[in-house]
């Protein structure tokens, strides 16, 4: 007996559910896609262990799915398509940039070069060239003013007798004392300058 009637009953539970599967669901609690699969099986009825799904709500969720599959799909192309287009731009970018380097490679190379009688110096050589002659000159200046110093001294040792030649002999002393110091203090400003100048690099 119990075996008839539960097919019986099985066969009434879901002609009744199919009955009520036709009338669409309006409920919407959650709009996402869990949401609805959540809100299929709450809806949906147990029977033996199995769910009895109601075919609209499946067709629904099933349109839902392929509708965000889509959306997902267009926005991953729209994606690719700013990545690559951005990708272009950069690349571009790059190479105006690669332009503009070797542009002021070049105009620094033409700023640091001096020209002197036709012959191209970097600043840096035509530098230390100028003050390679500055010093020569002030060491031979040097030279001069040590042997003049010492001829004056032999002079005036010699010309005691005589107080006129004497007295512009210390004049001229004088003076070239002044100038040695002069010229000293002009060499080590030089020097100083030198100095700062090998230290800057």
């Amino acid at each position: 007996m119990k075996k008839i009637l539960f097919p019986i009953i099985s066969a009434f539970i879901l002609s009744f559910n199919a009955q009520g599967q036709s009338v669409p669901d309006t409920t919407k609690a959650d709009p996402s896609l869990k949401g609805q699969y959540q809100l299929m099986l709450s809806k949906s009825k147990t029977l033996n262990g199995y769910k009895l799904v109601n075919p609209n709500r499946m067709s629904a969720f099933w349109q839902n799915v392929r509708d965000t599959l889509a959306t997902d799909r267009r926005q991953l192309a729209n994606a690719t398509r700013k990545i690559r287009e951005q990708e272009q731009n950069i690349t571009a970018l790059k190479t105006q940039i690669s332009g503009k380097e070797s542009s002021l490679a070049s105009t620094n190379a033409k700023v640091n070069e001096i020209s002197v009688l036709g012959i191209s110096f970097t600043k840096s050589t035509y530098n230390t060239i100028v003050w390679s002659l500055i010093i020569g000159l002030a060491a031979a200046l040097a030279v001069v003013i040590l042997r003049s110093a010492k001829h004056i001294h032999e002079a005036r040792y010699r010309s005691t007798l005589y107080e006129e030649i004497s007295q512009e002999y210390q004049n001229y002393k004088t003076k070239a004392n002044d100038k040695e110091k002069k010229l000293a203090r002009e060499l080590q400003d030089e020097r100083n300058k030198l100095d700062e100048l090998r230290s800057k690099r």
